[in-house]
């Protein structure tokens, strides 16, 4: 295979998107993109952002299973087929579609370990039933700040002590382990103490952010498990005075791969997310974030639309021109095909 089209397939791997429709044949968009560049994987969304009432990609158990088979039978390479579904307010996989309900972090965090391991089995269940592999949680963000909309308001967070998260987030990730599918922590360093909403722009936690919020991923990296790591797009100028987690070096590599001890893949939020894209180009916001550590990238497709080709393109010029280092996407690629060992791919 010529080198261009090996690096094409290598930078693909690095990365999940979201596409629009509820079926796919051969000639979908998103099935060509598969095949041409091995993409790492897709997410799936019920809704789409800017107009609620519209069906993505989620409809019913029925239509979610065929999408699924589907997606896994044209996929050249494994997939990593992902989803938010965290329980309470954020979930893509919704009773209302026929699926089974599941509470919020927060109402979990007043069961014993006993019942909260029925509520995560059967929703690890629910998650292999429609062939989903890939699950964008637990939050193991703590509950320190009450005027927080997207955790604390959202009722995302387990609780303000790292001990009782760091429980509750283990039983999660056990459940949906036991079920091949793969858990992903989020959002590092943590999004607790924010006051701000990084979807909508800049979000500072400079002021309000402390070192207990580190507490839940090292207890959880100590114990084993976790494959997958969701940067978070806050900025704190203590630990990085120029970037937001998610482009930081200081913080994914010096802070979480050197002092904290993971190896495993790390995920960045999505790159559309107005913290990021509002504030930097697309050559900006792919050269800093593999160079910052990140392993995947994630464009839902939600919040803007960027083509898989554009992506691909970018960072290959990135790569040419000598702001990646070939090293780096070797290093994620890695890390990606040891991700896909943890899970057997139907």
């Amino acid at each position: 295979m010529p080198q261009d089209e090996l690096l094409k397939k290598m930078i693909g791997r690095m990365l999940i998107v979201g596409f629009e429709s509820q079926s796919i044949t051969k000639d979908s968009k998103i099935v060509k993109d598969m095949q041409k560049y091995h993409l790492g994987g897709v997410i799936l969304f019920d809704r789409h952002f800017n107009d609620r009432t519209k069906t993505k990609n989620i409809s019913s158990p029925k239509q979610l299973k065929t999408l699924t088979s589907s997606l896994n039978s044209f996929a050249k390479k494994p997939l990593l087929i992902s989803v938010d579904q965290e329980g309470g307010k954020v979930a893509r996989l919704k009773p209302a579609y026929g699926f089974e309900a599941t509470p919020s972090a927060k109402v979990v965090s007043e069961m014993d370990a006993y019942m909260t391991k029925r509520v995560y089995d059967n929703l690890a269940k629910t998650l292999q039933n429609a062939g989903i592999n890939c699950n964008f949680a637990p939050v193991v963000d703590l509950a320190v700040n009450p005027q927080n909309r997207v955790i604390s308001g959202l009722k995302r967070s387990y609780s303000s002590e790292p001990k009782e998260v760091a429980k509750y987030a283990k039983i999660f990730m056990d459940s949906l382990q036991e079920r091949n599918i793969i858990s992903v922590l989020k959002h590092f360093p943590g999004h607790g103490s924010s006051l701000e909403d990084s979807h909508n722009g800049f979000v500072d936690i400079s002021e309000t952010w402390g070192e207990t919020e580190l507490e839940p991923y090292i207890e959880l990296i100590h114990s084993g498990g976790v494959s997958m790591i969701m940067t978070a797009h806050v900025f704190n100028r203590y630990l990085d005075e120029l970037y937001p987690a998610t482009l930081s070096y200081r913080v994914n590599t010096e802070l979480l791969r050197e002092k904290l001890g993971y190896d495993g893949v790390i995920v960045s939020d999505d790159l559309q997310m107005g913290a990021i894209a509002k504030h930097y180009t697309l050559e900006e916001i792919v050269t800093l974030s593999i160079n910052s550590g990140v392993d995947m990238l994630l464009f839902g497709n939600q919040l803007a639309k960027q083509d898989t080709r554009e992506l691909v393109e970018t960072i290959m010029a990135q790569v040419k021109n000598g702001s990646i280092s070939m090293d780096r996407i070797v290093e994620s690629n890695s890390r990606v095909e040891q991700l896909f060992t943890k899970i057997q791919i139907k």
